[in-house]
């Protein structure tokens, strides 16, 4: 009899203790791909004020001073494209490359108020985390690309359809880079200084890369240039505009990718390792 009691106090305790089973995780395409928490992501992403102006509205008003203002805006720039129309590109890009990276960083701030830990006991994978991070960042950027594209096509820039089409499609996929870029530095970064630092750096690297100046071949500046993330960048998104193809813009974007990838991928694990 006695026995029979301390089995039953045993396992009514042991029942009691035992931590609840975890949901099983998905699997294949719905493993990486969570519909739920991308729309989450799109909400906080347009509740974020600073994201939003800095995304949207700073673009199209570089735009508007650089690329209305100067007497040469009607010249043509190639077969496909006139001067307003190059800088308006110029703008589309830049304003993609700030909408990804201030998504990729909002990881920082996520870090730091505990939601990565909590995500952490759902049955959410870390790599649809980072596909979240990456596709709400690439959301902000289309729309970025889009609201400067149309100011610049209401300010007489003037290229062909297929231009349009082709620059559009490049500043807004090549973006990702930067999206990585911003994950990076998300995760090494204090969360109090991230977007303060990502901020003033995307811009001296925009100036560095020529996407605001044009640089002259041959030059010291022009040789610089061409080792920075955002020159690759800049080339293949104005040659649809007319210019040649050029195969050290294709190896720098690349090169840049994998050296934002492989620094993301480390710190992400590093991170998760201590949850």
């Amino acid at each position: 009899m006695s026995a029979t009691v301390s089995t039953a106090t045993a396992t009514s305790t042991t029942a009691g203790t035992a931590r609840p089973a975890r949901p099983p995780r998905p699997s294949g395409l719905a493993a990486l791909v969570n519909t739920r928490y991308l729309r989450i992501e799109l909400r906080r992403l347009a509740r974020n004020r600073r994201a939003m102006i800095f995304s949207l509205l700073m673009p199209p008003v570089f735009f508007l001073i650089f690329g209305t203002s100067a007497g040469y805006r009607t010249e043509a720039v190639g077969p496909h494209a006139n001067v307003t129309a190059y800088i308006a590109v110029s703008m589309a890009l830049y304003g993609a490359m700030l909408a990804a990276v201030s998504g990729g960083a909002s990881v920082s701030v996520e870090r730091a108020q505990g939601w990565t830990r909590q995500l952490r006991l759902t049955p959410l994978r870390p790599a649809a985390y980072i596909v979240t991070k990456l596709s709400g960042a690439l959301a902000l950027g289309a729309v970025s690309v889009a609201v400067t594209l149309l100011v610049g096509a209401f300010s007489h820039a003037q290229m062909s359809a297929t231009a349009w089409v082709g620059c559009a499609l490049l500043a807004w996929g090549g973006s990702v880079v930067f999206a990585a870029f911003g994950l990076f530095m998300g995760y090494l970064l204090p969360t109090e200084n991230v977007m303060q630092v990502l901020g003033p750096v995307t811009a001296l690297l925009s100036f560095a890369g020529g996407l605001f100046v044009p640089l002259d071949d041959g030059s010291l500046f022009h040789a610089i240039a061409q080792v920075t993330p955002t020159y690759g960048l800049a080339e293949l998104v104005r040659w649809p505009l007319g210019g040649d193809f050029s195969w050290v813009a294709v190896v720098n974007v690349v090169a840049w990718a994998v050296v934002f990838g492989v620094g993301a991928a480390w710190r992400f694990r590093r991170d998760t390792a201590r949850v």
